[in-house]
């Protein structure tokens, strides 16, 4: 009975993958088509994309984990996520659409090109990209097996190849438009998800009072703000930059403001996202903190929310409130495999192996290379790790390191050069690997924050030091 519904959901994305497939074979359209959309997005389906894209197995599983381990603390620290979709659309959403429809690009390694004019920049963007988006998805796929085995008591490789063959096969044969949609989709059954099991918690603890007597008596530190020193003050201001406004730093929420219709949907997309992953954030994080007093002594914070899934509710409501987990982390991998498909074909195949293929060698190119990373990520999955949070935040703030300041700097700072992104680019990456290695903090704060400090040194440094840009690049980004 668990089972049927989340059937059910996979149906409906595979079928949505075939409707949507149909627009990728129109002659001439096969790029823009695949990997942006054709530029279609409105303000409901912009929204729930970008949120949905960021969102996955952490935010529904690991984040919800560590929450039943630290309690308020850490959701707190889960909600300085809420603006993120307004941030994003307010500071890049409306230059990067007009610029993306000025030079054509369809991937954010086309701005990089158009703006920095560097195959040095180009070849660094796209490799980063695949390395931290591997690492991101590897989590992801864990975290939809590891729900599948909790959920079902089938086996973890089971529901790791029942997973990765359905989110494989429609983002590699449905692309971007199929990504979108589905990832609307996903978001509503994320939020409908989020509502129906905190409600059911709510009502199996006595309401909300009762259920924080509960947390205090199991141990007061739990409802503090830095959860007895569990998190350290220093951490929780860094959390400011890691999933606040670093987020402005990750491509796959950038190509998002690249793939809208007009700024009607950019706006709209502005409230309903911020309103979207507000409920989201709070609602989940706060049912893992409410686990503590229905389902105490769990080992493992991973498993808190399957099990209070799988023990409060009728089977056939679990099945419905399993596939919003599922649909975050499928909504999660999606964009990733897509942007990781486009960093190989279309910005180092097409630029530097082979300049004018015809479009059914792209098409091939783009539906095997999505096919292959696939299968690498599900091999990689095999052995998981313990904590998804913390691979997933590793990812991300990897992605910020080496983007945040070509992408920021490059759209609102005239002197912003190659020289400077290129410094930027590869010793902020090695400064934040070196860091996370050695388990180097200062002062108690995440690696992030001396990385893009330094990050930014260098790429004004860089850029102050570097070849002027070519007065085309001028006229370009800030002409009139």
């Amino acid at each position: 009975m668990i089972i049927i519904p989340i059937i059910i959901y996979i149906l409906i994305i595979l079928f949505i993958a075939w409707k949507m497939g149909k627009y990728k074979n129109e002659k001439g359209k096969f790029i823009e088509e695949y990997f942006i959309g054709s530029r279609s997005m409105g303000g409901l389906v912009l929204a729930m994309t970008l949120i949905s894209s960021y969102v996955g197995a952490s935010s529904f599983i690991g984040g919800p984990g560590i929450a039943y381990k630290l309690g308020l603390s850490w959701v707190f620290l889960a909600c300085i996520q809420v603006p993120t979709a307004f941030l994003t659309l307010g500071v890049l959403g409306k230059k990067l659409a007009i610029i993306s429809r000025k030079i054509n690009g369809v991937t954010i390694t086309d701005f990089l090109r158009a703006r920095y004019e560097s195959s040095l920049v180009i070849i660094l963007s796209s490799l980063m990209m695949l390395i931290f988006f591997i690492g991101t998805i590897v989590a992801q796929f864990v975290g939809g097996a590891r729900l599948f085995e909790s959920v079902t008591g089938y086996s973890y490789t089971l529901g790791l190849i029942i997973f990765s063959a359905v989110v494989i096969i429609y983002t590699t044969f449905g692309g971007f438009r199929a990504v979108t949609i589905t990832d609307a989709i996903q978001g509503i059954v994320m939020l409908l998800a989020t509502g129906l099991l905190f409600v059911i918690i709510l009502n199996k603890g006595g309401g909300m009072e009762n259920i924080m007597k509960k947390v205090l008596e199991t141990n007061p530190s739990l409802l503090t703000p830095d959860g007895g020193g569990a998190v350290s003050k220093p951490f929780i201001l860094s959390f400011w930059l890691l999933v606040g406004i670093g987020v402005l730093g990750l491509p796959v929420t950038e190509v998002r403001c690249m793939g809208f219709k007009d700024s009607k949907a950019m706006h709209r997309a502005m409230i309903i996202g911020t309103s979207f992953v507000g409920l989201l954030m709070l609602g989940m994080h706060l049912v893992g903190v409410m686990g503590i007093a229905i389902e105490p002594g769990i080992e493992v914070g991973d498993k808190i929310i399957p099990i209070l899934a799988i023990k409060n509710m009728y089977p056939i409501l679990a099945g419905i409130f399993i596939a919003g987990p599922l649909a975050a982390i499928m909504s999660s991998v999606d964009s990733l495999l897509i942007m990781s498909s486009a960093a190989i074909v279309k910005d180092l195949y097409i630029n530097y192996v082979e300049k004018n293929p015809s479009e059914s060698k792209i098409k091939k190119l783009s539906l095997g290379t999505s096919l292959i990373l696939g299968i690498i990520v599900f091999v990689l999955a095999l052995n998981p790790p313990q904590l998804l949070v913390w691979i997933n935040l590793f990812a991300l703030a990897g992605q910020e390191a080496a983007f945040f300041c070509p992408i920021l700097f490059g759209l609102y700072w005239k002197k912003a050069n190659a020289t400077g992104a290129a410094v930027s680019m590869i010793f902020s990456v090695i400064s934040y690997l070196y860091m996370v290695i050695m388990d180097i903090k200062f002062i108690g704060m995440h690696q992030i924050v001396p990385v893009i400090i330094f990050s930014i040194i260098l790429f004004i440094g860089g850029s102050l030091l570097g070849k002027p840009n070519s007065q085309k690049v001028d006229n370009l980004f800030f002409g009139n």
